[in-house]
């Protein structure tokens, strides 16, 4: 992977001293983190059993149009609309059968009908296939009580693709629908970008894993499984450098060890102005730099974007549900970027009215929590707000459906206003 280089100075009024109310907004931020990432370059071709969850490195084009040849779309049969003089109902000899599978028949007598089922064959000079429910099956024979119109039920070949047209485009994220479309094709092997190798710690004295006894002032770590389950993509090659007790040189040991093979370095905790807060004065000791600190979001506002040798740094809060924010706001696109993931993801953003009016401290933007219902009545539903405070609050998030997203400015939100929410 190699680092972009942005074109601004990295200063960017991020100095933890002297930086109070100087805060970024998150477009800002967004921004400076994406300008230092570009898309690892290396490839590996990949059997299409082993590529779902992986990522498009080039455009795939199809060698073979598609369909292949002309098929029937339906169970009936097939038949020359010159065979069906005058007024029906029409009554022709059955000359055969095709089967998906079957050779296309080579020869079917002049005024008869071909038995033909779907995905089977069309042979030549057929124009139509008529739908079985429209015909009386007989002795040798069937009686059609409707004309078809010409290629009615008939795929024709190439109808979908021609040869060489692009199936999928590079940056493309293979699922279901994807891995369909290149089985339809043919595609046996596809060439996708290698994994994303990311390294994740949590810093914090006070963190032990779950399971385990707390002594009094101790809390079990929710970051470290919020991110193995955020990060668990098949495009991700993961390393999970645990909890890392609040010690400088224990930190600092940790960011060499992340970064000796990471593109990608994924911390929570210290990065705030507090004592124990060493993560972004050792990212700079270490030769890294900082492009963007205290950002003008709530929650989440102490979050450190840079890089450190050649790896992308995100150092999120260690609150938890900071954490999961500022992962889904900001780490998370600057992951895709360096994956190649050509298409941001949209299928998780939509616009509804709330439910209830809510008054807020303007200033900042704030992704809140929210469930989504659905009126006794019927009819849209509605962002229905949860507890007003939840900065600390997992068990909260976990019953959300999704966070709101509410304007900086905003100090009212009346009953009945849109506003964007990110579902989960």
């Amino acid at each position: 992977m190699t680092l972009s280089k942005p074109q601004y100075s990295p200063d960017c009024s991020c100095d933890e001293a002297g930086s109070a109310g100087r805060l970024l907004s998150l477009e800002q931020a967004l921004a400076r983190g994406l300008a230092l990432a570009s898309a690892v370059e290396e490839m590996e071709r990949l059997p299409l059993a082993r590529a779902t969850g992986r990522i498009t490195a080039t455009a795939v084009r199809t060698t073979t149009p598609l369909p292949q040849f002309d098929n029937a779309g339906m169970d009936g049969y097939a038949l020359r609309l010159s065979d069906m003089a005058g007024n029906g109902p029409w009554v022709l000899p059955v000359a055969g059968r095709v089967a998906a599978g079957d050779p296309p028949a080579e020869c079917w007598p002049k005024g008869s009908v071909l038995r033909i089922l779907t995905g089977a064959p069309v042979p030549d000079g057929a124009d139509a296939v008529l739908m079985q429910e429209q015909a009386d099956r007989q002795e040798g024979r069937v009686v059609l009580h409707a004309r078809p119109r010409r290629d009615e039920n008939i795929r024709r070949r190439g109808e979908d693709l021609q040869a060489g047209a692009e199936i999928l485009p590079a940056g493309i994220e293979i699922g279901p629908r994807e891995a369909a479309a290149l089985a339809v094709a043919g595609m046996g092997e596809v060439t996708v970008r290698r994994q994303v190798r990311v390294a994740i710690f949590s810093t914090g004295s006070e963190l032990r894993e779950p399971g385990e006894p707390l002594a009094p002032g101790q809390i079990w770590n929710a970051n470290r499984y919020m991110l193995r389950a955020a990060l668990d993509r098949r495009w991700v090659a993961l390393t999970d450098l645990g909890a890392v007790p609040d010690d400088a040189g224990a930190l600092a040991a940790a960011l060499r060890l992340a970064t000796e093979t990471a593109d990608m370095v994924i911390t929570t905790g210290g990065v705030s102005v507090g004592d124990e807060d060493h993560m972004p004065r050792l990212v700079r000791e270490a030769g890294g730099e900082i492009h963007a600190m205290r950002i003008a979001m709530k929650p989440g506002k102490p979050v450190t974007l840079g890089y450190l040798g050649a790896a992308v740094f995100a150092g999120l809060p260690g609150n938890p549900v900071s954490a999961f924010v500022t992962l889904k706001v900001l780490a998370a696109p600057i992951l895709e970027r360096l994956a190649g993931i050509g298409r941001p993801a949209t299928r998780d953003r939509l616009v509804m009215p709330v439910a209830e009016a809510l008054d807020r401290k303007p200033g900042r933007l704030e992704f809140r929590p929210v469930r989504l219902v659905a009126p006794a009545e019927g009819g849209t539903r509605r962002i229905a707000w949860l507890a007003p405070s939840y900065s600390a609050r997992v068990a909260l998030l976990a019953g959300a459906d999704g966070l709101a997203v509410i304007p900086p400015a905003l100090s009212h939100v009346a009953a009945g206003d849109y506003l964007e929410v990110l579902t989960f």
